[in-house]
């Protein structure tokens, strides 16, 4: 672990209409770089420069879009040592948690590219009844022109990367938002969208939360992701200027542990599920429920695991750390809030439980004899906190599991399909995991949602994860080139009985309807 002090909490901070934002490594409080803060007119002159060349954009088809994509995916990856070590400074990351957000380019890059064309052709219908039999009817994907992309701190390259490729590909120009708290990466990433020579339709505005008000007041469709709270309110603005939103938000994911579950891979799964990328994630395995006849052995076990990882901040390429740093004060607070509170309410800590005294790291931590009353199985927690509540049966954990506002994720762990199936099936989250965790989120023919206060809309989900960036547009034509049609002016008496008399014939259910006669009363 690094010894460099953080910076304590009175340390000055820059105002916030300061024209620069200093980016601070988590780990050891040294200044990972400076970016500035874009103000509102700023954002509204490059939304403008970025519709100007959209229509080009769009052009090209998804063909086109494709070769742009795919050369922007080479740079990324002959570039990847620069660009990760910017994400692991900036979130303060260990490199093995840093290395993995590559995957997510190259698997989105790769899926969108490949099924891009197939996703975004027109769609032809059958006419729905004898009245339109002479139309031909398709249904047209058009881009929004300017796509808005706000994105969380957690995971500086791999976040706007589940939304950016789809968006381009679906023709739109793309204006990103990356958190202040870590904006260098995905700003390096963007600067090399221009170095490849691609079209000037993606931007970078980099800021505070002004920046992003502005963001959502000059685009035609926002993908935001982040906190419930702060996605309410993008959401109010959204309905105000009547543009569509999508709104990936917090959860609570619960993980069910049956008495039949396959201890080892469960008890890893739990530990990686909880703790990958300091539990910050918002599909982070944040509740665990045990049925009895497993409980003991498997929180023994867990914490047995848990205590044989490494955390600190290596060196890059090392892979000598597994858990790196929180992102900030206000999240270690979180953390110390629900643990203290756990334990204020009889929760025991069977490891970790505390922060380091260097560098914003909290120790991976066990809770058990944990209930509903707490805090830390009510509030989103984001951070390396597993607490483990033993259950009775099935049903009391899907109750449990159940009883949240949220309903992002969840997993369900057993030996057994068919009693996989009769769980899973009454969870009520957007996803769930059997015998695995957070998966969900990179099985991209599926879609990645939140019921409840999780959010709105998906991302992903095969087709529906480029067209949701995409207008539906109905387009009628005629297969039979006629002078007139019957409906049209002038009105006449004789071909009202004629019109009437064939609409009854070919739509009513029943001869006496269909001859003009009346029902037999």
């Amino acid at each position: 672990m690094t010894t460099a002090k953080t910076p304590p909490k009175s340390q000055p901070q820059k105002p916030a209409d300061s024209p620069i934002v200093e980016v601070r490594n988590p780990a050891n409080g040294s200044i990972a770089g400076v970016v500035p803060n874009v103000p509102a007119d700023e954002v509204a002159r490059l939304a403008g420069e970025l519709r100007a060349v959209q229509p080009a954009w769009e052009a090209l088809g998804p063909k086109g879009r494709a070769v742009y994509l795919r050369r922007w995916l080479d740079w990324i990856v002959d570039n990847q040592d620069h660009i990760l070590g910017l994400v692991h400074r900036e979130a303060g990351k260990s490199w093995g948690d840093a290395q993995i957000e590559l995957l997510v380019c190259m698997e989105v890059i790769n899926y969108y590219t490949k099924h891009g064309a197939e996703f975004l052709a027109d769609e032809t219908r059958r006419p729905h009844g004898p009245a339109s039999a002479t139309k031909g009817l398709r249904i047209r994907y058009r881009p929004y022109e300017l796509v808005g992309v706000i994105c969380p701190w957690n995971y500086p390259l791999g976040m706007p990367m589940l939304d950016v490729p789809q968006a381009l590909m679906a023709g739109a120009a793309v204006l990103t938002k990356p958190s202040e708290e870590t904006p260098l990466g995905w700003a390096e990433v963007v600067r090399g969208w221009s170095e490849i020579g691609a079209p000037p339709v993606l931007g970078c505005v980099t800021g505070r939360g002004e920046t992003g008000r502005a963001v959502v007041d000059t685009v035609d469709m926002v993908q935001f992701t982040g906190s419930t709270k702060t996605g309410r309110q993008v959401g109010i603005r959204c309905a105000e200027r009547l543009i569509p939103v999508s709104l990936e938000l917090g959860g609570k994911d619960a993980m069910i542990v049956l008495s039949d579950a396959p201890l080892q891979r469960t008890i890893r799964g739990a530990i990686w599920g909880g703790l990958f990328n300091s539990g910050q994630s918002c599909v982070a395995v944040e509740r665990i429920y045990v049925e009895a006849p497993l409980y003991d052995e498997f929180t023994t076990r867990l914490v047995e695991q848990v205590n044989k990882l490494r955390q600190g901040h290596d060196a890059a390429g090392s892979f000598s750390a597994d858990i790196g740093a929180l992102a900030n004060e206000a999240q270690m607070e979180i953390v110390e809030r629900h643990v203290n509170d756990a334990v204020a309410r009889g929760a025991r800590i069977l490891t970790g439980g505390k922060r380091a005294e260097r560098g914003l790291f909290y120790a991976p931590t066990v809770l058990v004899d944990v209930d509903h009353t707490m805090a830390c199985m009510r509030e989103e927690t984001f951070g390396p906190l597993l607490p483990i509540m033993k259950v009775s049966s099935e049903d009391e954990a899907i109750a449990m599991a159940n009883d949240t506002t949220y309903g992002l994720g969840a997993s369900v762990w057993t030996a057994n399909k068919d009693r996989a199936e009769r769980v899973s099936r009454r969870i009520e989250a957007g996803g769930v995991n059997i015998n695995n965790a957070m998966i969900h989120v990179f099985q991209f023919p599926l879609p990645m949602g939140g019921w409840k206060q999780s959010g709105l809309g998906h991302r992903m989900g095969g087709a529906d994860g480029i067209r949701k960036y995409c207008r539906a547009q109905a387009v009628v034509s005629e297969k039979v080139h006629l002078p007139t049609e019957t409906h049209w002016y002038p009105y006449s008496s004789r071909k009202a009985r004629i019109t009437g008399a064939v609409l009854r014939l070919v739509e009513m259910h029943d001869w006496r309807r269909r001859l003009g006669r009346r029902p037999k009363l």
